[in-house]
């Protein structure tokens, strides 16, 4: 999650990106924990899950946090949650709604879902300062034209928060040739995590799963770790902007039920709830604390956790690292490059004046 005090046009690190985020929490199921157990890392992420990433663990979590953390004022600060008409995507722009003097962008692929979803955040947090931007986030050069545009039309955005994610079971691409997973996951919403990260070491000669055999949730976990390193890369190149990751646990989400069936049936009432899922998105929004934590961190029920599990060999070389970052510069220049598309309502946000 990115976090600043200025001028929206200056938090724009890569394209089409004003600042960090956090991906829905779609967890690894069980049948790529029992059937492709790609390296030793699994089973013990597996275990650390269920003692920690469920609705329990968020339990015995909350017991040492500090309820005067979120007992802050938010006037005149302004917010972007993408992915915000359901899920913890929703959850997190109640939340934040519902202090009082703050604005919400919601950033939405559906129009009609994304106002529907309006209406009940309005209604819920009694704050009518809620604003829908219609944008696929599958389409990179759709996100980049966005950002473009909201700088023009807005003076500040204070928090970005990159909810949206998605997990395409077959290999397909967008309009720019770019596969979905990798388009959604980390060219076009950059930073909320997941777990599933743990198990992944950083594949900078196959950023879009065109070798071998394609496995969405391998697919999906690599997207995470992807961006985690990109979290912490921006850190470092971006100080005026403070950088968070964040994996939101297992969370019963539509997400979830619709991309992993078997794991949802096999959880059941383990799985957090949406609220408990979005609680460390709002924390790292709006607490002082989390203000105060170093830059580019990856959080946890509102703590600071390793992005590597022991002996799971996820580390990644330097020169791979920078490989990364070349390669998405270029992926990013392309699509910048290309000639400008004709105007229409699904590429242009709304503005207060047209809700």
């Amino acid at each position: 999650m990115l976090r600043r005090q200025g001028a929206a046009k200056r938090c724009n690190p890569v394209l089409g990106h004003v600042t960090l985020v956090w991906a829905d929490g779609d967890p690894q199921s069980w049948s790529a924990f029992s059937g492709s157990c790609l390296c030793t890392g699994t089973p013990v992420w597996f275990l650390n899950g269920i003692h920690q990433y469920t609705r329990k663990g968020y339990e015995t979590a909350a017991k040492d946090f500090d309820t005067q953390d979120l007992d802050v004022s938010v006037v005149g600060r302004s917010f972007m949650i993408t992915g915000a008409n359901s899920g913890i995507g929703r959850a997190t722009a109640v939340a934040v709604a519902r202090k009082v003097g703050g604005t919400v962008h919601m950033v939405c692929r559906n129009k009609d879902r994304a106002e529907a979803a309006r209406e009940v955040i309005v209604n819920e947090s009694g704050n009518t300062e809620v604003y829908v931007h219609i944008v696929d986030m599958e389409e990179t050069r759709q996100v980049w034209e966005f950002a473009e545009a909201f700088k023009q039309q807005h003076r500040t955005l204070n928090v970005l928060i990159n909810n949206a994610g998605c997990m395409v079971h077959k290999r397909e691409t967008n309009a720019e040739g770019l596969e979905k997973n990798f388009a959604t996951n980390t060219m076009g919403e950059i930073t909320v995590s997941s777990g599933g990260m743990l198990v992944q070491k950083l594949r900078a000669d196959d950023l879009q799963s065109e070798k071998g055999f394609f496995d969405s949730v391998m697919v999906y976990a690599q997207n995470k770790r992807q961006q985690v390193v990109l979290t912490q890369h921006w850190a470092k190149a971006n100080p005026v902007i403070h950088f968070s990751v964040m994996h939101p646990g297992w969370v019963d989400t539509p997400a979830v039920s619709k991309s992993m069936p078997q794991f949802h049936r096999m959880m059941g009432e383990r799985l957090r709830r949406v609220e408990q899922g979005a609680d460390t998105v709002v924390w790292l929004a709006l607490s002082r604390a989390a203000a105060r934590t170093q830059s580019g961190q990856f959080f946890q029920d509102r703590r600071c956790v390793p992005t590597h599990l022991p002996l799971a060999w996820t580390h990644s070389p330097a020169e791979d690292i920078q490989a990364f970052i070349i390669q998405l510069d270029a992926l990013a220049a392309a699509i910048r490059s290309q000639p400008d598309a004709e105007p229409d309502a699904h590429t242009h946000p709304a503005t207060p004046e047209t809700l």
